[in-house]
């Protein structure tokens, strides 16, 4: 089983040729793909859509953003709902393996969106499922029980759910393994083998990858068929994107903020994000240009899934505008208008940085890359920009008051280091108003009791019993002008008593 034939094109980032009408894909999915203002393909999904089609195993390999998604996507379901001799039941057809949540939650986006008018058994729409950790199991077991054809998961959760019988994968029809260079790098691929061994050796496979490293090249040759090579893109092509511009300065840690504020600012800028290294920085760097304005959100690994799956519908939506993020947050985070991306903190290698810069320049638009090197990050610079031949390996000393800072990146002369108010987080405990008065969330006055300090059980002030010191009267100083103090109830104290006598005595005192 090796690789044995290898077809490489010119990386066109305009979708031009045929539609896929033309390409013989079925009418319920042109109809969908055309609401969405998608009828020509990409250089990959040209290519790969007529082997698919077929049915044979393949290999598509294409840089960040050039369409992988509706490459296999478009094939699988054509498949699946065409395939006579083994119909839709509600058993998983096809499967797609992803290495992140995000990445899984964008393509099962995707594919529904591509399916909304396919149908399987009898009138039932077709089922997409996805399946990913950092949610609870019983929706996602439910999920599969009421029948699921197109399965979208990470490695983690699919293997748990097979393992404990919920998934059953020996009916696949097609098996898809994307972004595999990252599932790698992630330490995902024992995880993935153990999946292989669990699927049908007759079902089609298809991997798809932004790199080919030898371990992936490997697996290929473990569990697929003879598959066609394709590469949507000349070999002698660079790897980054000829659509991205980018730029790179040694900036100074305490000055990286002050430069951020001001990148920010740059005419014609949309949707940007901000990468570093540790989720640490990421959230104070978050912090920090909310407190100068910004509309930003965070993805890190200290968050939880909710609250980053909220960050990133926020950030699609344009409720913010700014996303910081990590590099193993980030992956499968495929948003076409990315304007900027900015780097923090350089990555650890060039496969990363291909990867990050490569969230901008997307589907034929163009887009900037700015990175910012600290003195200590020189040398794993410079390994960089070796390896990806960018030619920059001392980039030029930048503050954010430099002049070639502005008009390089075409920042207003008057921008400053913040661009109006602070973001301000609601305070859930009341605010004080006045002593002894608080306003609640329907700003409706609300006594509160005072306390006050007492010695030996007497009151300081007045000398009066300390029992009856909470007890509010009307007109006293606590009392705000015109307000009536609200009868509070004291609270229970007890109660100082001498020791008893005894009972014969009582009573000879009592006669």
């Amino acid at each position: 089983m090796t690789v044995d034939t290898q077809v490489d094109s010119t990386d066109t980032t305009t979708p031009t040729g045929p539609s896929f009408a033309e390409l013989g894909v079925r009418d319920e999915i042109v109809r969908a793909l055309a609401e969405q203002g998608i009828e020509h393909p990409f250089a990959i999904q040209e290519l790969t859509l007529p082997l698919a089609l077929a049915g044979d195993d393949l290999i598509g390999q294409a840089r960040t953003g050039m369409g992988k998604t509706y490459a296999f996507g478009v094939p699988l379901l054509n498949r699946v709902t065409t395939d006579t001799e083994r119909p839709l039941a509600g058993a998983p057809r096809a499967l797609i393996v992803v290495p992140t949540r995000e990445l899984c939650l964008q393509v099962f986006g995707d594919l529904a969106g591509a399916a909304k008018y396919l149908t399987a058994d009898g009138d039932r729409k077709l089922s997409v499922v996805s399946i990913y950790g950092g949610r609870p199991y019983e929706p996602q077991i439910e999920s599969l029980r009421a029948g699921a054809d197109v399965v979208v998961g990470t490695p983690g959760r699919l293997l748990d759910l097979a393992q404990q019988g919920h998934l059953q994968l020996g009916g696949l029809s097609v098996l898809v393994l994307d972004e595999a260079d990252e599932m790698l790098d992630l330490g995902f691929l024992p995880d993935i083998e153990r999946i292989l061994r669990l699927t049908p050796d007759t079902r089609q496979a298809m991997l798809f990858s932004a790199t080919m490293p030898d371990p992936i090249i490997t697996l290929a040759r473990t569990f697929m068929n003879q598959p066609t090579h394709i590469r949507a893109e000349s070999p002698q092509s660079s790897q980054t994107h000829d659509s991205t511009e980018q730029f790179v300065y040694r900036a100074h840690a305490l000055d990286k903020v002050e430069m951020v504020a001001r990148i920010l600012q740059a005419e014609g800028r949309g949707a940007t994000m901000i990468f570093t290294r540790t989720k640490r920085t990421a959230q104070k760097v978050a912090d920090e240009l909310a407190e100068r304005g910004f509309k930003v959100g965070a993805v890190h690994g200290d968050l939880g899934q909710i609250a980053r799956e909220k960050a990133l519908k926020a950030f699609r939506a344009g409720d913010v505008d700014v996303l910081v993020a990590t590099d193993v947050a980030a992956r499968g985070i495929d948003i076409d208008d990315i304007t900027h991306v900015i780097n923090y903190q350089i990555p650890d290698d060039e496969q990363a940085y291909v990867h990050r810069i490569g969230r901008t320049g997307r589907a034929g638009k163009t887009g900037i890359a700015v990175t910012l090197v600290d003195w200590d990050e020189l040398p794993r610079w410079e390994m960089i920009d070796k390896a990806l031949g960018l030619d920059n390996p001392e980039p030029a000393e930048t503050y954010s008051s430099s002049p070639h800072l502005f008009a390089e990146l075409n920042i207003p002369a008057d921008a400053t280091g913040s661009v109006g108010a602070p973001a301000r987080r609601e305070s859930k405990r009341p605010a004080r108003t006045e002593r002894g008065v608080e306003k609640g969330p329907a700003d409706k006055p609300r006594r509160t009791r005072e306390r006050r300090r007492t010695r030996g059980g007497r009151a300081e002030s007045n000398g009066t019993d300390a029992a009856t010191t909470d007890a509010p009267t009307s007109g006293t100083a606590d009392t705000p002008t015109g307000e009536t103090a609200e009868p509070t109830r004291s609270p229970r104290r007890r109660r100082r008593r001498g020791p008893r006598k005894p009972a014969a005595e009582s009573a000879t005192n009592a006669g």
